[in-house]
């Protein structure tokens, strides 16, 4: 027995089995390897080598990470709480104040599972944010684990011993693996810089949530209030970076490659994959094809275009009459309407308007002849030879 589908609802079969079977694989694998890059071996970090006594990396050690003016804790409870509130009242707002009519519909599957416009709009958003924050993750750690550059405070925190390295001047390059006598978690920490990991996260977050910010909310009388929460929201996340840098945590470069890679993670996903937080719409139907006209034989028919022809103001128009006129002797045939005989066109006969004027040319062109005649001089040769006048001896 069919069911009668009703305004507002769609039916869908794949939208759970996707869900299911497709997505939450994908998000849990996502989540497997940020959890590897991060609390795992399983990926070694490059050991690079390092110049005796170089300045660069010679500042001071200023502690571990959650000693800092903005620790990981803050910094990774914000990047959650923040997007999540925002993106919760947002739905909620337009979920309220939208008509019913303007709203997606609402998907039923299986016969007894109905997700609300709410619920996808708010899973598909928030779903998306987590899948790209362990994504700016797997990429910052991917590229601290290949290019293993140190931090400004690698040989604070190494400890080199330079006169077993033997080292003579700045310009000896050390690339001994047991060259550090420092705490071995903490070496390893510190040879993790670029690109900086806070920065990446803070800006896919707070860029992420501007960009909802700009397109979904609807703030009338005010032009301020988006570009406020927006900028304030990307303040901060270059306020983690410069932290970063000035506690001697990361590189300028470090941090500018982290702003780099969440920005990029972060437009890709909200452009290309959420469709700029927009409604999903069902494409509109198709214009109806306007075919060619065809005759009774099957022959299609060409339209040619009217083109007026500039006789038409000196010639009059001929009469009105009928140009076809159909035969009488095959008045039984079936293809007796398509038959016809076409009466030729009267003959083109000059306008009463225009006819003197045509005299009166003609008479002055036959009376200025014979006088060119007469008085066009003639040469010496011309008048003994040629001359009609000349008398026969």
């Amino acid at each position: 027995m069919a069911v009668e589908e009703k305004p507002g609802v769609k039916r869908s079969s794949s939208i759970l089995p996707c869900f299911l079977f497709v997505e939450l694989v994908i998000m849990s694998g996502t989540v497997l390897l940020a959890y590897y890059f991060e609390y795992t071996d399983t990926f070694p970090v490059h050991i690079q080598g390092f110049f005796c006594y170089d300045k660069s990396f010679s500042k001071p050690y200023p502690g571990p990470d959650d000693s800092s003016r903005i620790p990981p804790v803050l910094v990774y409870s914000l990047i959650s709480a923040i997007p999540t509130v925002t993106i919760l009242a947002g739905e909620l707002c337009v979920f309220v104040t939208k008509a019913a009519a303007a709203q997606e519909k609402t998907i039923v599957t299986a016969d007894c599972c109905y997700f609300s416009p709410l619920l996808r709009r708010i899973i598909r958003f928030l779903g998306v944010y987590a899948f790209g924050l362990f994504t700016t993750t797997i990429f910052a750690n991917a590229g601290q684990v290949v290019t293993g550059n140190q931090t400004p405070h690698f040989l604070s925190a190494c400890r080199p011993n330079y006169t077993a390295l033997g080292c003579q001047s700045t310009a000896q390059y050390i690339t001994e693996r047991r060259s550090c006598t420092g705490h071995p978690l903490t070496v390893m920490s510190a040879r993790k810089s670029f690109p900086s990991k806070d920065a990446a996260l803070s800006v896919y977050a707070a860029l992420y949530t501007a960009m909802y910010v700009t397109l979904v909310f609807k703030t009338k009388g005010t032009r301020l209030t988006k570009p406020t929460i927006s900028l304030t929201l990307l303040c901060l996340a270059v306020l983690v970076g410069v932290i970063r840098v000035a506690e001697y945590r990361n590189h300028w470069a470090d941090v500018l490659a982290g702003f780099f890679t969440g920005a990029a993670i972060a437009v890709f996903l909200v452009t290309c994959v959420i469709n700029n937080f927009q409604q999903l719409q069902s494409p509109p139907p198709s214009p109806p094809q306007h075919h060619r006209p065809e005759s009774m034989l099957g022959v299609p028919m060409v339209t040619l275009p009217c083109v007026d022809s500039p006789l038409e103001n000196i010639l009059p128009s001929p009469p009105p009459a009928h140009c076809t006129t159909p035969t009488s002797n095959h008045s039984n045939h079936p293809l007796v309407p398509l038959i016809s005989v076409v009466a030729p066109p009267p003959p083109l006969s000059p306008s009463p308007q225009t006819s003197p004027l045509i005299i009166l040319f003609l008479a002055f062109f036959l009376l200025l002849r014979p006088l060119s005649l007469f008085l066009t001089p003639l040469s010496p040769l011309q008048t003994q030879h040629e001359s009609p006048f000349t008398e026969i001896t």
